[in-house]
């Protein structure tokens, strides 16, 4: 049996900008509550949440940790997750599995552009929220002007549950404003009194009731106080602002108090919607032991020598070892084995799991992000997470040979955990291409690549998938004539070419009358236009949109066979398509760059030089988003140029959009080169 029931239970997901001390602050609430008997550190490589090598090496977190703790007789889930938008995948995953969000900011650095990406996700969950100020005995603390850009910035529902008391190394602790000591050090910072009037006043006026009495002077019982402002955090209409020093443990005890007493559990929190597959409809999911079981998964971890480990979320009903569950997605039932509690790096054996706990489950394949699993006898289906589109692509090269296959294999495994990670195989390239968030991204999926399955390799920019066409009609005929001892070789094609609009591929168009080419040859002269197609002639990237019109030609009773009117029209083909003005096609896509306003003159410059056609701009409240269609090869390295453009705060997406003529004063360079390449 577990220690605690599905009320008891508080799963936080923890937000904030790269080195807001999210992960320290984990640290800090696991010792004070005993889960842990030493204080980790990020810097010196001890933090129970930091245990991935590339973690420990980079000192920031790349993935999401589960970790928990006991407080009060609640437990506590703790979710830490990357602060850098490049790893924002596991951000997302986790909110989904959260009730509440706690955003951490670093006194020092104030409101930064990825706080305000975190809070807005959080608000799209619906989920409820609790800012917490890290780093409170930091130098140079301005406390009351960082209270004001809070509110500002992100709302006036953000109201200060504690004031600290003394900054920087002279931060001794906190006060607490919703219930005010009878003693106030003299050196706090703002005055309590107001801070609790406006705090009491945030919580009434949540409640209709409530602010009738309280404006009418009447004393408000402490017990339906509390249970308002739980209401409050839940809904989103109060957000607690609290500080603290996870070096000096100040505060702790009330961001824990804050999490045990005020933060909705799954029986208050988010209401899940799932589609009802019998009955075809959408139906909430309640959070009861008594309701069918169901969950949903939102993270995968992939080891070579543990396997795979799949975390989900229990939304309703009970699981335990001895019930098989039912895989929507797969269609597939599964029986559970063994399930684990985690914490950190450990996987605890647990035998059963209520309403709002996470578990993991080891070595089920089918299972992947987004599944939803359970009961057979009662279908749901939760909503799948929706991820950002990668963007940015590198080329893959192996630096030993035979092992191609296997780089492929075990990139797709990362795919597994990896939700904004892609591998493809390019086939005008032949390249085997991976994509990512970022140039960072990719080169943490390489070192696990090494680490996880010793594999080295190589990257480069993928090569720009050219096509090549014609723009103009031209005619050729080719005699292919050759006599070796024996049976010669004999064939000879007449052509004409023309160009076909955008998009429409190869037409072959047989215009043989009279027999001149026997019927058993014509499939012959067409295998060898194909081939130069796939071929090319230009840089050798396929040829399209040609029709091609065989019309006269020639043949010899015992020389002429297949292979000898192949040879002719691939030759044929070859000179009418360079007498048919030929050029190069390249790939345009249509671009949305999202970015604060005061960025958008030099994006438009910047995009308008790469040969971008600007087509048109969208507010979204505090940014501007710019759409432009612009070619491929021009934004080879837009991640790094938008990144130093907007001082990280930029994102973009990109989608195929079509094909057009790569300009006559580019093209040239362009051939020059592949014929450089070609002849090495």
């Amino acid at each position: 049996m577990n220690p605690y029931e599905t009320k008891d239970i508080r799963t936080i997901a923890l937000l904030g900008h790269g080195a807001s001390g999210k992960t320290s602050l984990i640290e800090s609430m696991l010792f004070t509550s005993g889960a842990t008997t030493r204080l980790g550190s990020v810097e010196d490589g001890t933090s129970v949440a930091d245990y991935d090598a590339e973690t420990k090496e980079k000192k920031h977190t790349i993935d999401s940790s589960l970790l928990s703790c006991n407080w009060k007789g609640i437990e506590i889930n703790l979710i830490d997750t990357p602060g850098y938008p490049d790893f924002i995948r596991d951000a997302i995953t986790s909110l989904t599995a959260a009730e509440t969000a706690l955003i951490t900011l670093s006194a020092t650095e104030g409101i930064q552009f990825n706080t305000r990406r975190f809070w807005d996700l959080a608000c799209q969950k619906k989920l409820g929220k609790i800012i917490v100020i890290t780093k409170i005995d930091g130098e140079n603390i301005d406390y009351q002007a960082l209270l004001e850009s809070i509110k500002s910035t992100l709302g006036n529902m953000c109201v200060p549950l504690v004031l600290p008391v003394g900054t920087g190394h002279n931060f001794k602790g906190v006060v607490h404003v919703f219930e005010l000591p009878d003693t106030i050090p003299d050196d706090v910072l703002g005055d309590p009194q107001s801070a609790h009037n406006a705090f009491l006043e945030a919580i009434v006026s949540s409640d209709d009731i409530l602010m009738e009495k309280y404006l009418n002077g009447e004393m408000i019982d402490k017990t339906v106080l509390n249970s308002c402002f739980a209401r409050a955090v839940a809904s989103g209409h109060v957000v607690p602002v609290l500080c603290c020093s996870n070096k000096k443990l100040g505060g702790i005890e009330e961001v824990l108090d804050t999490i045990a007493y005020f933060s909705p559990s799954p029986l208050e929190g988010v209401v899940r919607t799932a589609a009802d597959i019998q009955a075809d409809r959408e139906i909430a999911v309640e959070a009861s032991t008594d309701a069918p079981f169901s969950a949903f998964v939102f993270k995968s971890v992939i080891d070579p020598f543990v396997g795979k480990l799949s975390y989900f979320k229990v939304c309703s009903g009970t699981l335990n070892g001895e019930i098989s569950f039912y895989n929507v997605a797969c269609k597939k039932t599964e029986k559970v084995g063994h399930m684990y509690r985690i914490f950190g790096k450990e996987q605890r054996p647990i035998s059963k799991a209520v309403p709002g706990e996470i578990v993991a489950v080891s070595k089920l394949d089918s299972l992947h992000i987004s599944d939803t699993i359970c009961d057979p006898k009662r279908p749901v289906k939760f909503p799948e997470i929706t991820f950002p589109s990668p963007m940015f692509s590198l080329a893959v090269v192996p630096k030993s040979k035979g092992v191609e296959k296997k780089i492929n294999e075990c990139l797709h495994k990362l795919t597994e955990e990896d939700k904004t990670f892609k591998v493809s195989h390019d086939t005008l390239t032949n390249e085997l291409v991976m994509t990512g968030m970022s140039n960072l991204h990719l080169q943490v999926i390489i070192s696990r690549l090494k680490r996880r399955f010793g594999i080295d390799v190589e990257v480069h920019t993928p090569k720009i998938p050219y096509k090549e066409t014609i723009t103009t009609g031209a005619q050729a005929q080719y005699k292919h004539k050759k006599q070796t001892g024996g049976h010669g070789q004999y064939g000879e094609v007449y052509i004409k070419i023309e160009p076909l609009p955008r998009g429409s591929g190869f037409e072959f168009v047989d215009e043989i009358v009279g027999g001149v080419i026997p019927r058993q040859y014509i499939p012959a002269v067409e295998k060898g236009i194909r081939k130069m197609l796939d071929k090319g002639i230009l840089i050798g990237h396929p040829i399209v949109d040609v029709q091609v019109r065989l019309y006269y030609g020639s043949y010899h009773d015992v020389d002429s066979s297949e292979a000898s009117f192949k040879i002719a029209a691939s030759h044929a083909f070859r000179d009418a398509f360079l007498h048919a003005k030929p050029v190069l096609l390249e790939p345009i896509v249509n671009i949305g760059v999202t970015a604060p306003m005061k960025f958008m003159g030099e994006i438009t410059g910047n995009l308008s030089s790469h040969r971008g056609h600007i087509k048109g701009m969208d507010a979204m409240g505090d940014l501007q988003m710019v759409h432009a269609a612009i070619p491929l090869a021009s934004i080879a390295n837009y991640e790094a140029e938008l990144k130093s453009m907007t001082a990280g705060q930029g994102s973009f997406t990109m989608e195929h959009s079509h094909y057009d003529i790569v300009p006559a004063h580019l093209m040239q360079p362009i051939i020059t080169q592949a014929q450089v390449t070609r002849d090495k």
